[in-house]
């Protein structure tokens, strides 16, 4: 059996699990997929853990935390924010 990295171990107890990936990680994103996706979120009991995780790795698709990308990018990088100065 394979042990999860700590990194990640409580994403076995996520709401998500039970829900089809692609409600998460769609081809084609609508606002109405996007508001299932945030409901399952709502309700997950690892939700800080799964947002706290995808902010700080960076996670570059898909629904974590009930978060889009560009949501999450706003909390890494909020408006005004620039790259310091090479030198």
């Amino acid at each position: 059996m394979r042990r999860m990295t700590p990194e990640i171990g409580w994403a076995v107890r996520g709401a998500c699990r039970a829900s089809d990936p692609e409600l998460f990680f769609p081809l084609t994103q609508s606002a109405e997929q996007e508001a299932r996706a945030k409901a399952v979120c709502a309700r997950c009991p690892v939700l800080a853990d799964c947002r706290a995780y995808a902010v700080r790795s960076g996670e570059p698709e898909g629904i974590w935390g009930g978060l889009t990308v560009r949501e999450r990018r706003g909390l890494r990088f909020p408006a005004g924010w620039r790259r310091p100065a090479a030198g």
